[in-house]
């Protein structure tokens, strides 16, 4: 196909869009991709040429409407057969259930009778199949020349069915006015020739409203296909916001971590000093709450004490070590000058000791 043949790329695309979403099986191709390959949509256009709307080529197509036709045609024989069965059927059910009724005539039972009797024998004889030679015998040993005695005198079967018209049609009409009920059912306080006329036209208001179901059906497809295609593109769209948001985390989370983290650090130094701070007021609080200030002076005064009894003990002991560098060189004066001094040390470190301790506990 030459490249003459077809339109404008803006045209081309638009007419593209159209017979992907009517004639082709739904693709999900966007019109950077169709931009991108030019020869797949000139082949794509091309196809379109070739099919119908239900993707057949125009050959089979022709073909399809043509078995469709012949399909109806013998469905239309078929149902008319059907239904003037299920009638005859349905009067002889009828029959039987107003047997009850004493106001039947005997023209009345004789009608159904001879009906009844020339419908089993026929079916019996369809049943049995035709006479000639078979491999198995026939069932129950019967013949159709057997059953064909069983059928109702000549006469009454040209009565009976010179009466049958009018009884189907009767119920034929029974049954048409029953379903204009169900379709309408305010159609059921009519007149009987009003109720005629509209069953008449009930045939045209049925095709109408098949014709909007269709419509209805073909409307709710182009919806899913062009729903599909939104879905796809969402899909699309919402992958590459997660790209740029899994992009921004990465370029920007590691450039401000360091800096996050130095503000924690800060923030966690400055909560341990205030802790460290809040533990010596607590520790402050508990010595006020137990040293009074009448408490704290005796301390001071027993201090005071304390103090002046070491440098008492101080004194003695700087006699002492000087009596003791004058008396070294005797022997027992020495020693017991060394004794001496050693008792001395001695409580003088017991009381720096216990000087120690009250300092403490003054603190």
């Amino acid at each position: 196909m030459a490249s003459g043949d077809f339109c404008s790329p803006g045209e081309g695309m638009e007419i593209l869009q159209e017979v992907c979403s009517k004639q082709l099986p739904p693709c999900n191709l966007s019109e950077e991709d169709l931009l991108q390959n030019p020869h797949f949509s000139k082949l794509l256009l091309g196809l379109s040429q070739h099919m119908d709307e239900s993707g057949l080529s125009l050959t089979l197509a022709k073909e399809q409407a043509q078995a469709w036709k012949e399909v109806r045609l013998h469905k239309t024989t078929w149902l008319r057969s059907e239904v003037l069965q299920r009638v005859i059927q349905e009067l002889l059910v009828d029959y039987y259930v107003k047997t009850q009724d004493t106001n039947l005539t005997s023209e009345d039972k004789k009608f159904h009778e001879t009906l009844e009797q020339r419908l089993l024998v026929t079916e019996l004889t369809r049943l049995l199949g035709p006479s000639r030679e078979r491999e198995t015998p026939p069932l129950l040993g019967l013949e159709k020349a057997d059953l064909l005695e069983l059928m109702p005198p000549s006469e009454d079967f040209v009565w009976m069915r010179a009466r049958l018209p009018p009884e189907v049609e009767e119920q034929l009409k029974k049954k048409c006015f029953t379903l204009l009920c169900y379709h309408d059912p305010n159609s059921d306080s009519d007149s009987e020739t009003l109720k005629a006329a509209k069953v008449w036209k009930l045939a045209e208001v049925l095709v109408g409203e098949k014709q909007q179901c269709q419509d209805a059906k073909s409307q709710q497809k182009e919806q899913m296909v062009l729903l599909e295609k939104k879905s796809a593109t969402y899909s699309q769209v919402l992958l590459r916001c997660l790209a740029l948001l899994q992009r921004l985390l990465q370029e920007h989370r590691l450039k401000t971590q360091s800096e996050l983290d130095r503000i924690n650090a800060q923030y966690l130094e400055v909560k341990c000093s205030a802790m460290i701070l809040k533990l010596r007021m607590e520790e402050l609080k508990i010595l006020s709450d137990t040293y009074t200030a009448e408490k704290v002076e005796v301390h001071r005064l027993i201090r005071d004490r304390l103090e002046g009894a070491i440098r008492l003990q101080e004194q003695d002991m700087e006699k002492s070590r000087q009596a003791l560098s004058t008396y070294e060189v005797l022997g027992e004066e020495f020693d017991r000058l060394v004794k001496e001094y050693a008792q001395l040390k001695q409580a003088t470190e017991n009381q720096r000791w216990a000087l120690r301790e009250f300092s403490k506990a003054c603190r």
